[in-house]
């Protein structure tokens, strides 16, 4: 990605910049599985959290093209703060372009991006359902009282929550029909709290905790578009296109970081043994090439999909199938890399380590690799 056609405020040389402060950051967050407040910061401060919005929003109406190279680029500082970043991209354009959200809600929303950097996500999973991609309807509720509506539930691994300003929650309302939707929340309502739950081993500086919500308080206006189930599309199945190859590129750049680092710690090994660099063994020759036709084959499949998006057509799933290949082809290039270099490859002193516990979380993101398949599948059978 040669950062050709990145919005402006995003350059190259931006990006470039922000991806060599990330990279100094990333272990110490990584250890201390702390959100990268100050890398957000500098997001901010870059002008990159509002690319998403319309131009007449103070945005630049980036499209899915962009995003992907945006995204891909930043993860290859610091992968956590480009998932934080993603869900940013994918949520604020997504309402830029829904027919659901009131000028008034999404004029406030907008704002505050623009003002205050205020950053967003979608809360849908759940402790009892799982991700909602594999079927059914959320816990969380809805319940008007006589005076206002009261949300409860609890929503898990919700990304970036400590830092987000903003929640669309997933719901259902406690009526005879109930209506299931998007309800936006601003977190720091009285009734929301962060329940420390992320601990994972890799992407741990994303912050994906438990939000809870125990009777919070809304207006109607922030139950933005309530149907009953079935009766309108999922806005969430809408956005499933851009959110399957937006993370694939993701966890591209996570490879293409393990790679640039493995050609440097070859260049700079000298065994005694060998009297040589490590790079001029030709077993290291084959095995760059290796992992460059894993990265070159993301690189079009990634391609493939945007071209299919831009031109218009349905490409949900191939869009699918392209997030499963090219996590398992990002997860097979570190691996290959740890591999051939043994016990440097592991230690805590060097970032390849790191990159393969963080590149592996690929495969838990939505489409996950069965559901990627099996959908594939029922469409080749289906034709």
């Amino acid at each position: 990605m040669d950062g050709s056609s990145i919005a402006a405020p995003a350059s190259a040389r931006t990006l470039d910049q922000l991806v060599a402060r990330f990279a100094q950051r990333a272990a110490r967050h990584d250890r201390s599985g702390e959100i990268a407040l100050d890398n957000l910061a500098d997001l901010r401060d870059a002008g990159l959290l509002a690319l998403a919005l319309p131009p007449a929003s103070g945005g630049q109406g980036i499209g899915v093209r962009q995003i992907t190279e945006i995204v891909g680029r930043i993860a290859q500082g610091d992968p956590s703060t480009a998932l934080i970043l993603a869900m940013q991209y994918l949520q604020s354009g997504a309402i830029a372009r829904s027919p659901a959200w009131s000028d008034t809600v999404r004029g406030e929303l907008f704002a505050s991006i623009v003002r205050d950097g205020a950053l967003i996500n979608a809360l849908r999973v759940e402790p009892e359902l799982g991700t909602p991609a594999r079927g059914g309807l959320p816990a969380t509720s809805v319940r008007h009282d006589g005076t206002a509506w009261r949300l409860n539930g609890r929503k898990i691994f919700s990304t970036g929550s400590t830092a987000l300003k903003w929640g669309v929650v997933w719901s259902r309302t406690e009526e005879d029909t109930p209506r299931v939707g998007q309800v936006l929340v601003p977190l720091d309502l009285p009734g929301v709290r962060i329940e420390q739950s992320w601990n994972q081993m890799g992407m741990r500086a994303t912050g994906s905790h438990t939000v809870i919500f125990e009777n919070v308080a809304l207006p109607d206006h922030y139950l933005v578009n309530l149907a009953p189930p079935g009766s309108a599309p999922d806005e969430a199945v809408a956005l499933a296109t851009w959110h399957a190859v937006v993370v694939g590129a993701l966890y591209d750049g996570v490879a293409r970081a393990a790679r640039d680092w493995l050609i440097g710690f070859l260049h700079a090994r000298a065994p005694s043994n060998l009297g040589a660099p490590l790079s001029t063994l030709p077993r290291f020759h084959t095995l760059l090439g290796e992992i460059d036709a894993l990265l070159l084959t993301n690189s079009a499949l990634i391609d493939h999909a945007l071209r299919r998006e831009e031109a218009g057509e349905q490409a949900g799933t191939d869009a699918g199938l392209v997030k499963q290949v090219v996590t398992e082809n990002a997860i097979a290039a570190v691996g290959k890399a740890v591999a051939a270099i043994g016990n440097p490859g592991l230690s805590q002193d060097n970032p390849l380590e790191r990159h393969y516990r963080d590149v592996l979380c690929g495969r838990i993101h939505t489409p996950q690799g069965d559901s990627a398949l099996a959908s594939a599948g029922r469409a080749a059978l289906a034709g």
